[in-house]
């Protein structure tokens, strides 16, 4: 299975130039040949192209140089050199690329398909053909190839989800996403289960709209700064439209585990708390006993919308998403189920 690498500096280096030729006609019977030395060819191109089907940075090396051909020179008889063949690299969808110097963002793929060049070959030199004029007929020169762009850059991958699942280590997130989507996360009884994000696609209403839904590995107190697994990818939920904040009704101290929750992501960054949630408490069918159900739903109305579930029962899955659809979807849900 590949590793989940989201981030990778690399050099990129686009072809140099081909350098002109100096070259004069040589014909049998013709005393004074005229140059016909050609121009050098182009040097490639560096071309980012986004790919859906790619997941992770993982085929990259970091620090490695990837370079384009350069342009071949030019030659008698006012031969164009051939240019530079062009390099492709194909990233995740979601892939920034960051000036590796500045950090300054350089280019932002959100669309499969997408295409960018980001290094532009140099030029091929002129051949002394070209320096040919009624008052210099024969010059001796021609132009060297121009330099291709050559910088470092930082490939950062933020995962195009729509639907970030958050919650404490073994709250069940991972087992929730393989319910409701085809996605196939490590689970297991015990904590850290998951060490990189999954994703999963969520088909509606006879597949009349999608969304993606990403599980990241469980937020403990102090993951913005760095403690436990959580900083490493809360990057893959900046992106969503809601968050679905999950707990574990088996062990549930739902005020104080939200407000961890919450500060966390407002500390890696503030605009995470101004996006629409939903509380999910999991691992209903633990107490089977409808009354304690309102009884909790009560206690914490206070807090927002509260949905119970089992994940591992597929409990209210149904529902669950009913009102993902109309509180994070309220434009595509009005649509279909006003047709």
């Amino acid at each position: 299975m590949p590793s989940f690498i989201d981030e990778v500096p690399i050099r990129i280096k686009a072809g140099h130039g081909g350098a002109g030729a100096v070259h004069f006609h040589k014909e049998k019977f013709v005393e004074f040949g005229g140059p016909d030395g050609g121009d050098g060819g182009d040097g490639g191109d560096v071309i980012l192209i986004a790919e859906s089907r790619i997941m992770t940075l993982e085929i990259y090396l970091p620090d490695r140089l990837y370079s384009a051909m350069d342009g071949d020179p030019g030659s008698g008889n006012d031969r164009h050199g051939k240019n530079g063949e062009d390099l492709v690299l194909k990233v995740p969808v979601g892939t920034q690329v960051l000036d590796a110097v500045t950090m300054e963002l350089i280019y932002d793929f959100t669309k499969d398909e997408e295409i960018y060049k980001i290094a532009k070959g140099g030029r091929g030199g002129k051949g002394n053909t070209f320096f040919k004029s009624s008052t210099h007929q024969t010059p001796r020169f021609s132009q060297p190839g121009e330099d291709g762009d050559d910088f470092s850059v930082i490939l950062q991958l933020k995962l195009l989800a729509d639907i970030g699942i958050v919650g404490l280590p073994n709250a069940g997130k991972s087992t929730l996403l393989s319910k409701i989507t085809h996605a196939h996360p490590k689970i297991a009884g015990y904590a850290f289960t998951t060490l990189s994000p999954n994703l999963g696609i969520v088909h509606r209403t006879n597949d009349m709209f999608r969304y993606t839904v990403a599980d990241i590995p469980g937020i403990i107190e102090g993951a913005s700064r760095g403690i436990g697994l959580g900083i490493s990818f809360l990057k893959h939920i900046e992106r969503v439209q809601g968050i679905l904040f999950l707990f574990d009704g088996g062990n549930l101290n739902l005020v104080d585990e939200l407000d961890m929750l919450r500060n966390e992501l407002g500390s890696y960054n503030p605009i995470m708390l101004e996006k629409p949630f939903l509380i999910v408490i999991n691992k209903m069918d633990i107490w089977d006993d409808p009354g304690f159900t309102e009884e909790i739903k009560e206690t914490y109305k206070d807090l927002g919308e509260i949905l119970f579930i089992s994940a591992d029962k597929e409990l209210n899955l149904e529902y669950l998403l009913e009102r993902i659809d109309k509180v994070f979807f309220p434009e595509q849900t009005k649509i279909i189920y006003e047709n």
